[in-house]
């Protein structure tokens, strides 16, 4: 097993081809739509055991939704990013629940971490049904599907692992979906809060950053869950390697011919670089200064998509 260090599938398929030299892999099924100049979508399908074991991720689905320019965004390609996601989302949704299931919405992280707060920040702007549709039946349109949201907070303040947290909920309340959303490692930090993955396999919290917690997923709550993950951090080893291969780009205008410079640029310098941090505990996990303005529109992007889906 590789150690991917980022949680997004597309990210995994492509490193696994390039270490192996593949075009295709196994078990595997991607394709990629561009949207338009700054959106564009690639959906990646696990299909059977060969591909779960290349990229380490289980069979299932994974949608991944670039957008760029995000930290400029308006209010007008916010909403179109939405856009897409509700449309994305709903195709998964609709594989799993009918039109009336009642659905759980979960917002992951810790809200007084900025880099972490997109899970709790959504939880506060979805449409939530259930207490109306129970106290107040005469208020809603026949037919309005049961939605309700929790934000159950991190371990370290709570003392309690997520997935037994949710596990008493989804006895009492018995949703028949889980919609979970939280902050994710990536391997580029061109991904920085500029990507969604939607997946239908459930999640691990903290897998990406090595601080691996209970997963949450059908095995371990007994109903279909949908992950929604945004990534917002990299290490220090992802950052040094994504800015060597940026110098050596510069350095490729002038020296086009360089066999050296040309080789070095083709291969994945992040294992060499981390073996150098880790010994002096500098491989840090870092966000951008603009951090904040990123995660509201996210939490826009994110909130409106999964209203607009559900």
């Amino acid at each position: 097993m590789y150690n991917f260090r980022t949680d997004l599938a597309s990210e995994r398929r492509e490193i696994y081809q390039k270490a192996n030299k593949l075009e295709q892999i196994d078990g595997i099924e991607a394709n990629k739509e561009n949207i338009d100049e700054n959106i564009k979508v690639e959906r990646v399908k696990i299909t059977n055991e060969n591909g779960e074991r290349a990229i380490g991720k289980p069979i299932g689905n994974y949608i991944t939704i670039d957008i760029k320019k995000l930290k400029i965004a308006q209010e007008e390609e916010i909403d179109k990013a939405a856009e897409i996601l509700a449309k994305e989302l709903k195709v998964i949704v609709d594989l799993h629940v009918d039109t009336q299931g009642e659905i759980l919405v979960v917002g992951l992280g810790n809200i007084y971490v900025t880099p972490d707060s997109l899970g709790p920040k959504v939880i506060n702007e979805i449409e939530v049904t259930r207490h109306i549709i129970k106290y107040l039946p005469q208020y809603v349109e026949e037919g309005t599907r049961e939605i309700s949201a929790v934000s159950p907070g991190v371990l370290g303040t709570t003392g309690i692992e997520t997935v037994e947290i949710l596990k008493g909920i989804v006895d009492t309340v018995k949703p028949k979906l889980l919609i979970v959303i939280d902050a994710l490692a990536s391997r580029s930090i061109e991904r920085i809060s500029s990507t969604v993955q939607i997946s239908d396999t459930g999640i691990v919290p903290g897998a990406g950053v090595g601080n691996i917690r209970s997963e949450v997923s059908k095995d371990t709550l007994g109903i279909p869950v949908i992950a929604i993950g945004i990534p917002t951090v990299v290490e220090t080893a992802v950052l040094v390697n994504d800015s060597l291969d940026l110098f050596i780009e510069k350095l490729q205008e002038k020296a086009m011919s360089n066999d050296y410079l040309n080789n070095l640029k083709q291969e994945d310098n992040y294992e060499e670089i981390k073996e150098v941090l880790l010994p002096k505990d500098y491989n840090l996990i870092v966000t951008p200064k603009e951090i904040d303005d990123l995660i509201e529109n996210m939490k826009d992007i994110v909130s409106k998509g999964i209203n607009a889906a559900i």
